[in-house]
């Protein structure tokens, strides 16, 4: 065990545990995050997706170790963003979601990718999910979604 100094959402979390353990294990369990999912626990799905320094990581099998003095942002730490506010607002507007379970990774991951291009064209928009999988077959509300996010991006800085 050892202690570690988390930053998740803009709070200072101290935990200890096995530094071997899977970040995703302690959002979820000793911090209570429960945005991110747990799905193949192969870094393959993308449901464990949370940004790390603004980059969109998936977390379900990277050591807590990797993480410390890092900024973690889940879905939950979104909330007040007003990127990730307008993602989300297009996913329920596009009915981009299905069962939910990926749609947590898949805002995080369209999130990241707005704000480091206001404008993705499609073919950016799908190669910044490739990590992400989407087994209800959405995909195309999914990028639609994000492409109307973008758009309001553009509405509301001008």
């Amino acid at each position: 065990m050892a202690n570690f100094t988390l930053s998740v959402n803009g709070a200072a979390h101290e935990i200890d545990v096995d530094p071997a353990t899977p970040l995703i294990f302690v959002l979820r369990n000793q911090l209570g995050l429960t945005g991110p999912k747990l799905g193949c626990a192969l870094e393959q799905c993308g449901a464990c997706t949370v940004l790390v320094d603004g980059e969109a990581t998936q977390c379900c099998v990277r050591a807590v170790s990797e993480f410390e003095g890092a900024d973690i942002r889940t879905i939950e730490g979104l909330a007040e963003d007003d990127t990730g506010r307008r993602v989300r607002e297009a996913f329920v507007a596009l009915n981009a979601a299905q069962c939910g379970y990926c749609t947590p990774g898949l805002v995080t991951a369209a999130t990241a990718l707005l704000k480091k291009n206001a404008h993705p064209a499609r073919t950016e928009i799908m190669q910044a999910l490739e990590g992400n999988l989407c087994r209800c077959g959405s995909h195309a509300r999914v990028i639609a979604a994000i492409t109307r996010a973008a758009e309001q991006g553009g509405r509301n800085a001008g």
